[in-house]
């Protein structure tokens, strides 16, 4: 690979994360028009890079790019938040089902480490970072049982559901019934008590569902 390629390559993922950042931070909210030309300005480089992050984007239903019109940052799909958390919610289950019969000492501490950021996320008002936090609670379940591929996957299919998530923590506070709900699945996997942890998990997956309807009345626009 060239220097001209590394550059450009690392340009472009450079671009595509601070986009990313920027709509999931709700610096750039949904239905907002975005500019390769400005993009491409702020950062001092070319187009190409940052026409290669818009595709990126787009594939990953962040951006809407139209021909001969431009290109907005998507609304939440509502039908893909749902479809996203399905999934999630029924492979979850079997996480957790896993989980409570092998998980070693590694990933406890792993746990409790995380669940008491969070308390400090919640103190603080630091809902990004509390958002980080709970992908990582969860994620240390998909690690502790060895399907990290399958984490991954999922990753991809729930970008809409992690949108809302992100919102629902912006205007919701629910922060503390969030971490609870944490506590009690650490628990009860700890205590190997199975079939209470899938039911708790089950629950904190629908938490979503409940206040998805005072999301959407507060911001109609951002979704569709």
């Amino acid at each position: 690979m060239s220097l001209h390629q590394k550059i450009r390559g690392s340009t472009r993922a450079y671009s595509y994360n601070l986009i990313k950042e920027r709509i999931f931070h709700l610096e750039l909210e949904p239905g907002t028009k975005i500019s390769e030309k400005e993009i491409a300005d702020e950062l001092q480089v070319s187009r190409t890079p940052v026409r290669e992050a818009f595709m990126k984007l787009a594939e990953e239903e962040l951006l809407d790019i139209i021909p001969q019109s431009g290109t907005i940052v998507s609304k939440i799909n509502l039908e893909h938040v749902e479809e996203g958390r399905f999934m999630r919610e029924k492979i979850e289950k079997e996480i957790v089902t896993l989980a409570c019969s092998s998980f070693d000492d590694e990933y406890k501490f792993k746990m409790e480490t995380n669940i008491a950021m969070q308390e400090v996320s919640a103190d603080k008002n630091n809902f990004y970072r509390l958002y980080e936090l709970d992908e990582e609670f969860h994620q240390i379940l998909f690690q502790a049982t060895g399907k990290m591929r399958t984490w991954k996957m999922l990753q991809q299919l729930n970008i809409p559901f992690n949108r809302l998530r992100i919102l629902r923590l912006s205007e919701v506070s629910n922060a503390s019934n969030i971490i609870s709900q944490h506590k009690e699945i650490y628990q009860l996997i700890a205590e190997r008590k199975t079939d209470q942890a899938v039911e708790v998990m089950e629950q904190h997956l629908r938490l979503v569902v409940v206040e998805q309807e005072t999301i959407k009345s507060k911001y109609p626009h951002y979704f569709i």
